[in-house]
């Protein structure tokens, strides 16, 4: 039987694992820290096969540029990472242009679409218990000329992909969504969105790896590979060495730490994100929102309730600061009527593994011809995970992919 090792178990690696087990592989998966405690832990939680446009925007790098002067800003890049991340802050204002954009966005649809297909099929066949809701996505925008400047995006969203968005005026938008205040310019609906409870997604997913013979090991990072010529035979780290057949590192934000055993410089830089997981107050939103113009997400939750997002250039600095939680309330106080429950259950950050044209890393190393790269899904792991691991599975297998590699090659970096 063909054996597989996943370093990594977060929700890409999660995903991996299972498209390759049920291939018939015999899988284990290695993880420095505990199955689904990282940036798959306390993230918002949205299904959102809307989120096709990349950050990668005209006009995103001025504003990230912005934020070195302002306080407060919903994107925050310290001056200490923009010098020790100058080529891919360089590269990145390179790609913020319509045309790379969009070339961004065809791949990310792609991954996104099938992503949903495969959480559907796993949602109706009982497989998953993460109190999956499919209650849409509502953008809100503070001022109507905000609102407005959406309104050609949406177009080519729905031109090209199939995936516009209602406009809603304030009127219709606190109609739909009562939890709201009114005074605000507009939104924008995106009814086939969903979100989850990320906790109780990943939770779900170690039981359903164990149930399919599946063995996860925590506490035991991956620092090297022992390989004879161009094959690695060992995944290597002080906790001991897994030999396999084939190897996928799925271990996001952290990948560039294995640059060398991997033989490429791997683009990726953590973009620190930020929640607060609290208990569901009164008069609680039914359908997730993100406050567009704070980059804030309020997600509702079966169990709970969570603020979260905000972006944070800061390397891999494993410090919650206050003022970034703050912006968090700030922002849900500013827009909702009853903002906060209690108790405070969890105040967290995490470090999104973030390419500069958006799309994920999904390819072969170039150093050994068994070692596979399923990194870089920016801030969107969760909704893109299931279609990694079926796209992965289907290179690992030799087979064409449904999807055109060529999105995802570490070659589009050279």
């Amino acid at each position: 039987m063909t054996t597989a090792v996943v370093v990594g178990g977060g929700v890409v690696g999660a995903m991996c694992a299972w498209s390759l087990a049920k291939e018939g592989l015999s899988v284990t998966v290695v993880d420095r820290d505990g199955f689904g405690s990282s940036c798959s832990h306390g993230n918002s939680g949205l299904i959102a096969p809307s989120q096709v446009p990349p950050l990668n925007q005209p006009g995103a790098f001025q504003s990230a540029v912005m934020s070195l002067v302002r306080r407060g800003a919903p994107v925050s890049v310290s001056a200490r990472s923009l010098v020790r991340s100058a080529s891919w802050f360089w590269n990145f204002q390179k790609q913020c242009n319509e045309t790379d954009m969009m070339a961004s966005a065809v791949g990310r649809a792609a991954l996104l679409s099938s992503s949903m297909s495969l959480y559907e099929d796993m949602i109706s066949q009982g497989q998953l218990d993460c109190e999956w809701l499919q209650q849409g996505l509502l953008i809100v925008h503070e001022t109507e000329e905000e609102a407005d400047a959406f309104s050609a995006l949406n177009e080519v969203m729905s031109r090209e992909f199939g995936l516009g968005a209602d406009r809603l005026s304030p009127t219709e938008m606190v109609n739909l969504e009562p939890a709201l205040k009114g005074g605000f310019g507009g939104g924008w609906f995106h009814p086939g969105d969903a979100h989850v409870r990320p906790d109780r997604l990943m939770n779900s997913m170690k039981q359903l790896l164990i149930g399919h013979g599946v063995e996860i090991i925590e506490g035991a990072p991956v620092e090297k590979f022992r390989g004879k010529d161009s094959h690695a035979l060992a995944a290597i780290g002080s906790q001991g060495e897994w030999e396999a057949d084939v190897f996928v590192i799925a271990t996001g934000a952290t990948t560039p730490f294995l640059n060398n055993e991997l033989g490429t410089r791997i683009p990726i830089v953590p973009g620190k994100g930020y929640s607060i997981t609290m208990g569901v107050p009164e008069a609680a939103p039914r359908i997730p929102l993100i406050f567009e113009e704070s980059h804030v997400a309020v997600t509702p939750m079966k169990t709970g309730y969570r603020i979260g997002s905000t972006m944070e250039f800061a390397g891999y600095s494993e410090t919650i600061k206050p003022g970034r939680l703050q912006l968090l309330r700030d922002s849900a106080h500013k827009y909702l009527r009853n903002p906060f429950g209690e108790p405070v259950e969890e105040e967290w950050f995490g470090w999104r593994p973030m390419t500069y044209d958006g799309k994920p890393i999904i390819d072969r190393s170039p150093r050994f011809e068994n070692v596979w790269i399923a990194a870089g899904h920016n801030m969107l792991g969760m909704s893109m995970a299931p279609g990694t691991g079926e796209h992965l599975a289907d290179l690992i297998q030799g087979r064409r992919p449904a999807i055109d590699p060529s999105h995802f090659a570490l070659s589009r970096f050279a």
